[in-house]
């Protein structure tokens, strides 16, 4: 009796903790949710604050013919124009999720170190692209590729609508140069995958059974420990009805690694049907240009000319160091007007 009083006071107090820990994501959520809504409104309040500061310069400008106060007041107009198109822009991400944080794989296709250089070079420009931002990156796993580059990386991007901002990456991307790995200065072609999806914590609507899954263990490795601890933590899980496959070796311990990957399980599952839903809605109302998961979205030619081209939109760049260092912007802003 006294054995099994204590079996029931563990699974009480694990009861407990697992009502704590769910009580806990449900109020960060709502927390997650509370700021978003009101960086929106105090944008907006902003916004009106300086058009009425712009209409009353315009008056006295008017007044006394001041042509030094008009020119001043036109340099604050150009800044004024591209703050109120920023709020615009926050007023077309309506998803269910676009508020949340980004995880985002990167994958090499064929092609060996080109294509592992690739998608090292891809890395590089979202990361850019997060800290002109002023999002941070956290790196869940990462597998350097044979010689240079990146086999595979999984990092998550944190800020207020990274997901909403960043799903406009979804897809195959494309380059053409003349390979530095080639002696023979010959011109390749490479391609690597960008899956993005948001990060969740739990979602009432997803159903995760254990005999779904199968886990595995492995030693961490990488490029070293600026990126994973190199111990026998990590973790890799397999969802066997959808065939999603998850891991993560960047926490110190296992049950941290094993939490971190269900819960990038939970967002790609999401994902997933938030894709399912799309392609229904997109099929009702007809597509702008055919987007879907696994296309080659958008292709980065460097030789015999630079263009930075998005083949869902049509939108395109001839700067293409720019974007390489993460000024993709307009690309993401040009997706999500037309993907309305």
């Amino acid at each position: 009796m006294p054995k099994l009083k204590k079996e029931i006071q563990e699974l009480q107090a694990r009861q407990n903790q697992e009502d704590f820990y769910k009580n806990l994501n449900e109020v960060k959520e709502v927390n997650q949710k509370l700021k978003a809504l009101s960086d929106k409104v105090n944008n907006f309040e902003k916004i009106f604050q300086k058009a009425s500061e712009l209409d009353e310069l315009i008056e006295l400008a008017n007044e006394e013919d001041d042509e030094l106060l008009a020119d001043e007041i036109i340099k604050d107009f150009e800044v004024f124009a591209v703050e109120v198109e920023k709020l615009n822009l926050q007023t077309l991400l309506k998803g269910e999720y676009d508020a949340n944080n980004a995880i985002i794989t990167l994958h090499a296709g064929a092609g060996g170190t080109e294509a592992q250089d690739w998608t090292d070079m891809l890395y590089r420009m979202y990361t850019r692209y997060a800290e002109k931002n002023d999002y941070t990156v956290k790196v869940i796993d990462y597998l350097e590729g044979d010689g240079a580059g990146i086999k595979s990386v999984t990092f998550i991007v944190e800020g207020i609508n990274t997901y909403g901002y960043l799903k406009a990456e979804k897809g195959v991307h494309r380059l053409v140069r003349i390979s530095p790995f080639d002696s023979n200065a010959r011109r390749h072609t490479s391609f690597a995958s960008v899956e993005v999806a948001p990060e969740i914590e739990q979602d009432s609507t997803i159903e995760i059974k254990p005999e779904d899954l199968k886990i595995d263990t492995y030693r961490s490795g990488g490029a070293g420990g600026q990126h994973v601890n190199k111990t026998e933590s990590a973790i890799r899980i397999t969802h066997i009805p959808s065939g999603v496959i998850v891991q993560c070796q960047s926490e110190r311990s296992q049950i941290q690694n094993r939490e971190t990957a269900m819960k990038m399980l939970l967002s790609k599952l999401v994902e997933i049907k938030e894709r399912e839903n799309l392609e229904k809605a997109q099929n009702i109302k007809g597509e702008i240009k055919k987007i879907e998961w696994g296309s080659q979205i958008r292709s980065y030619v460097f030789c015999p000319y630079t263009l930075v081209k998005d083949h869902r939109t049509g939108f395109e760049k001839t700067d293409i160091q720019a974007v390489m260092d993460g000024d993709i912007e307009d690309f993401i802003d040009d997706y999500l007007r037309k993907s309305q």
